[in-house]
């Protein structure tokens, strides 16, 4: 199987060190447009789409394998592997896909140099008193219905709710119209994966470093889980933006690229 094909692969540079970006629910690839040229001067960088997201291959779904997030952490060893890449990568995850790749690097220790967590959260679901994911499991599985009944009224629904203020009106869009543009089965296959999944027994296994960061604002990140997940992983560095949403990366890039760029600096030095 093609790979490169099956999850439109893109390389940006032929140089340096090597970022992988992996995108989170509902998304695609083109939500880093605005990261990438901050590191095109010193890095290799991996651009690529979950197969059933962006521009990947769609026949190429099956709802099994993406019924886990071990087929998404699987999609991102697949890309690796198709590039030659054996280690020295450095991840960076948005949302759902820190959990890929937390699963990736516990898979693939040798191959990840360092990992970047953007809004990440092993589980989103209440297991009060000693975790709060941020929604009852109702809440979730009203989310899900909704999709059934009214796939566009839950995308227009969705797309502000994780922007957040801090995103405005553009983000929200570009939100809305990738949700919009996904298959609406593979979509719920996603987000039933990505809603009810729980990773938090996961964390204490992963070995390589990394920086979480948090928005200080997240509807579907509370702050509680961003400290539960510092407290987890070995060798983690916690950073709290000033954002309010969920998608830093996408609403305020300056500040995603100051925190990379200072944990890269801070990294190469120790």
């Amino acid at each position: 199987m093609n790979i490169i094909k099956r999850n439109n692969v893109q390389v940006l540079g032929d140089k340096g060190p090597v970022i992988i970006y992996a995108h989170g629910f509902g998304c695609s690839q083109r939500m880093w447009d605005r990261i990438t040229p901050a590191f095109s001067s010193t890095h290799r960088q991996v651009l690529f789409d979950y197969v059933g997201s962006g521009q990947s291959d769609l026949a190429s779904f099956d709802s099994t394998r993406y019924s886990s997030l071990q087929g998404y952490a699987q999609d991102i060893l697949d890309v690796c592997d198709a590039l030659d890449l054996h280690s020295g990568v450095t991840f960076v995850g948005h949302s759902v896909s820190c959990s890929a790749g937390i699963l990736a690097s516990i898979a693939r220790p040798e191959l990840f140099d360092r990992m970047v967590l953007i809004g990440p959260s092993p589980c989103f679901l209440n297991y009060p008193p000693e975790y709060l994911g941020g929604f009852e499991r109702e809440d979730l599985e009203g989310l899900l219905s909704l999709m059934d009944q009214n796939y566009i009224g839950w995308a227009n629904y969705l797309a502000p709710v994780v922007s957040g203020e801090g995103g405005g009106e553009e983000v929200s869009r570009e939100l809305s119209e990738s949700f919009c543009s996904t298959d609406p089965q593979v979509a719920r296959v996603f987000a039933k994966t990505t809603f009810f999944s729980d990773n938090r027994a996961d964390l204490p296994l992963v070995t390589c470093p990394s920086l979480i960061l948090q928005h200080s604002r997240d509807t579907l990140a509370p702050l509680g889980v961003g400290d539960h997940i510092h407290k987890a992983l070995k060798n983690s560095t916690y950073k709290v933006l000033d954002v309010a949403g969920h998608c830093g990366h996408m609403s305020h890039p300056k500040l995603v690229i100051e925190a990379m760029k200072e944990y890269f600096d801070t990294a190469s030095l120790g």
